[in-house]
This record gives structure tokens, sequence and C-alpha cells, in this order.
């Protein structure tokens, strides 16, 4: 196996040639943490150390007597081709809009209440304009969501769609399954957290001033010590010229 390199299958044909069962146990086990150090971005687990084991028997060519906590797999598996997925192949009408957007409709068609349903049908447009904005640059007009929401409906929302075009779309929310309306987060303006930051900042501003404040009046105590420092130097250079006059007289 090439991910592993030439120097782990030599260690593997080195344990084969080994006489002694329980020495090739010992050094296999040494051998698979070996193995798991080469890649350690491999997230641990039983299936990952089950998976280094079958490749040691693999590297091994399934000739490998070893008292190993899994299994030896089936020479099989190295022919057998792996199964197809089967793909979901729904034939839907507007791709871009996805299979969720159908059993919306589905949904709402099953909603006995009037109002339920246009308020189904509003949600509908609101989330085929942000799908549609997703995949194009421009955007879809209402009315062309409404039109394919009514044909992929086969056209048993004509009353309700009319009711929307003339009155506008509904701004409630549909009901979940308990009968409730589901609540949609509104963000927070100066009534929300807003008000705890325009507080927060009103004390912020109020310690900046009484700091400026306490700042200012030791700047003028210090000013005022330099004054008065100039003070007494100015009065010990006047005693300073008259000691110098007495002496001249």
């Amino acid at each position: 196996m090439k991910e592993y390199g030439s120097n782990i299958q030599k260690l593997t044909d080195y344990i084969i040639s080994l006489p002694d069962k329980e020495q090739r146990t010992k050094y296999a086990h040494i051998l698979v943490e070996l193995m798991r150090q080469i890649h350690p971005n491999m997230r641990e687990g039983i299936d990952y150390s089950k998976k280094l084991w079958d490749d040691l028997y693999i590297i091994a060519n399934f000739d490998l007597d070893v008292d190993s906590p899994f299994p030896a797999p089936p020479k099989e598996i190295l022919g057998k081709r792996p199964m197809i997925v089967p793909y979901n192949q729904h034939h839907l009408k507007h791709r871009f809009y996805g299979r969720n957007l159908e059993l919306l409709v589905l949904k709402a068609m099953i909603t006995e209440n009037l109002d339920d349903r246009k308020a189904f049908i509003s949600y509908m447009v609101r989330l085929m304009k942000n799908f549609y904005q997703t995949w194009n640059k421009d955007t879809i007009e209402t009315e062309d969501c409404l039109q394919q929401i009514l044909e992929l409906s086969g056209f048993r929302f004509q009353s309700e769609i009319d009711a929307l075009r003339r009155d506008g779309l509904m701004e409630s929310s549909p009901k979940d399954g308990n009968g409730s309306r589901q609540r949609i987060p509104q963000p927070q303006g100066n009534g929300g957290h807003g008000g705890h930051n325009h507080n927060r900042n009103d004390r912020d501003n109020r310690d900046r001033d009484a700091n400026r404040n306490r700042g200012g009046g030791d700047n003028r105590d210090r000013n005022k010590n330099f004054n008065g420092g100039g003070g007494y130097k100015n009065d010990r250079n006047n005693n300073n010229n008259n000691n110098r006059n007495n002496k001249r007289r």
C-alpha cells in the first residue's frame, strides 16, 4: 500500500518471517502503532484501529498469523466493487429552490385555516427570494414568486394568491405543529442591549471627566508649587545681591 511506504512493507515481511507467534504478535502491535503515527490526522476510534489491522493484513497478503484484536478480513474485499449509492432523482421544476420548498407547498396545501395558508405562502415568498439571491446576482419579483407557488400547488392556491396580490404579503409567520406561530427573532435596537451599552458609555464618560478634573487639579497644584519655587529663588537672589552691596561699602 503506497500510503504507508516501502519501509512498512519491509517490516511486515520481517514479521512474517519470524517463527515465534508471540513475537510476531508483539511486533505486529508495534507496527500498527507506527502506521498510526504515519497518518496522525486520522481520528482515534475502533473503526480506525480496525482499518489499520485490515491494512496490515493486506500488506502481508493475508499471510500473517498473529493474535490481533480484530479478525482478518476476507480476501474477496480486494476485488469487490463498492455498492452504488442511489441518488434521489426528484424532478424539481425549480432546482435552485430545492426540494424543501415543494415540501412546504404540500404542507400548506393540507392546512385548513385560510389565514394560515396565506401566512405559509407569504413565508415561502420571502424564502424564495433568499434562495434566488444565493444563486443569482439580481432579485426576483414578488409576483414571479407567487406565480411559481401557484404552479407548484397545481393552481390550488388561486384564491389565496389573489388575496395576497390585492392586500399584500402577511407579516405573520405560519403556525408550527403545536398550533403556535413561529417567532422570528428581531434585531435589538436601543430598547435591547443597546440601552445597556448607552448607560455603560455614560458611566465611562463620567469617569473620564472625573479623571480629567483630578488631573487638572494636580496640574494646578504643580504649577502653584513651581511658581512658589520660582518666588523662593527670586528671594534668594535678592539676598545675595544685598550681601554683595554691603561688602562693597
